[in-house]
């Protein structure tokens, strides 16, 4: 019998249904926590690549940061 811990994609024997269901819905939760940590990481370093870039143009432009 088939089980996830003893399945290999390369076998030559088809996997039972609910035995792909399992293998397709671990890989569905850890492609999902993968985007969601890219994602996370992502806007993190838009935030700080953004707030760098304000405090570069406003050292350059003090009188804007005065009219704000």
């Amino acid at each position: 019998m088939q089980t996830i811990d003893t399945y290999k994609l390369t076998s030559m024997e088809e996997p039972s249904d609910e035995l792909l269901a399992q293998i397709m819905h671990e890989a569905a939760v850890d492609a999902k926590k993968k985007g969601e940590a890219a994602h996370k990481l992502y806007f993190d370093h838009l935030r700080k690549y953004a707030s760098e870039q304000r405090k570069q143009w406003f050292s350059k432009n003090p009188e804007m940061l005065a009219a704000r």
